[in-house]
C-alpha cells in the first residue's frame, strides 16, 4: 500500500472511531456551548479586545480536551498491531492531519456560538476566519506532538497541559496579535510576517514530529 493510501486510511479509521464514540465529541461541544453561554451570563457582549482574548483562551481549552485523547486513546496492543502494517511518518502524519481537521471545525463552531452569544465586534470577518483556521492547525499540531509523547510516557491527558502550556504560551500571544487586526478595517503593518512567523512554527513542529516519533515508535 501506497504512503498517501495508509495515512487516508488512518485517517479514516480515526474519523470512524470519533463518530462511533459520539460522546467524546459531544462532551467537547458541550464544553464550548456552556463555555460561550457562560461568558455572555457574565459579561454580556465584551469590548473588541477582551472578545479576541476569550476566543483563543477558550480555543486553548477546547484543544486540550479534542486533540490530547489522540494517542492515549490507543493501547499497547492497538500500538503494536499498527507497528506491524504501517510505519511511524505515516502514522504520525495521520494522527496530525486528522486533529488539524477536528480542531478547523471545533473553532469555526466556537467562532459561530462566539458571534451568536457575543457579538460580532469584527471589522473583517474573513481575516478573522482565516486566522481561526490557522489558529485552530497550530494549536491541533502542538498538542498532537505532546500527546505523543505522553502517550508513549503511559501519563495522563494531564502530563499534555502540563508540558503544553509553556510552549503554548507564546504562540497564543502571536496569535492574538494576528487576529487583533480583524477588528480594525486597516491591515497592521506586518502582518503578514507574523502570519509567516506562525506557519514557520507550523512547520517545525511537523518536521520535530516526524524526526522524533520514530524514536518513541520502536520504544
Amino acid at each position: 500500500m501506497k504512503t498517501k493510501n495508509r495515512i487516508l486510511a488512518l485517517v479514516q479509521k480515526d474519523l470512524l472511531l470519533e463518530t462511533r464514540q459520539q460522546y467524546t465529541l459531544y462532551g467537547i461541544l458541550l464544553y464550548i456551548a456552556s463555555t460561550t453561554f457562560v461568558v455572555y451570563l457574565a459579561m454580556g457582549e465584551p469590548d473588541e479586545k477582551v472578545w479576541n482574548a476569550l476566543f483563543w483562551v477558550i480555543q486553548l481549552f477546547v484543544c486540550v480536551n479534542a486533540v490530547a485523547k489522540s494517542f492515549l486513546a490507543e493501547n499497547r496492543g492497538r500500538m503494536l498491531y499498527f507497528y506491524s502494517i504501517t510505519s511511524a511518518r505515516d502514522f504520525v502524519i495521520a494522527k496530525l492531519v486528522f486533529n488539524m481537521l477536528l480542531m478547523i471545525v471545533m473553532s469555526l463552531l466556537s467562532l459561530l456560538l462566539f458571534t451568536i452569544f457575543l457579538g460580532n465586534p469584527l471589522e473583517n470577518a474573513w481575516r478573522f476566519l482565516f486566522v481561526t483556521c490557522l489558529g485552530g492547525l497550530s494549536l491541533s499540531l502542538v498538542f498532537t506532538f505532546l500527546a505523543a509523547i505522553a502517550g508513549k510516557a503511559q501519563q495522563s491527558s494531564a502530563l499534555v497541559a502540563i508540558m503544553g502550556f509553556p510552549i503554548i504560551i507564546p504562540q497564543l500571544l502571536l496569535l492574538m496579535k494576528i487576529s487583533g487586526s480583524s477588528f480594525s478595517a486597516v491591515i497592521q503593518s506586518g502582518w503578514w510576517q507574523m502570519v509567516c512567523l506562525l506557519a514557520g512554527l507550523d512547520v517545525l513542529v511537523v518536521t520535530l514530529a516526524i524526526i522524533l516519533f520514530p524514536f518513541l515508535w520502536k520504544d
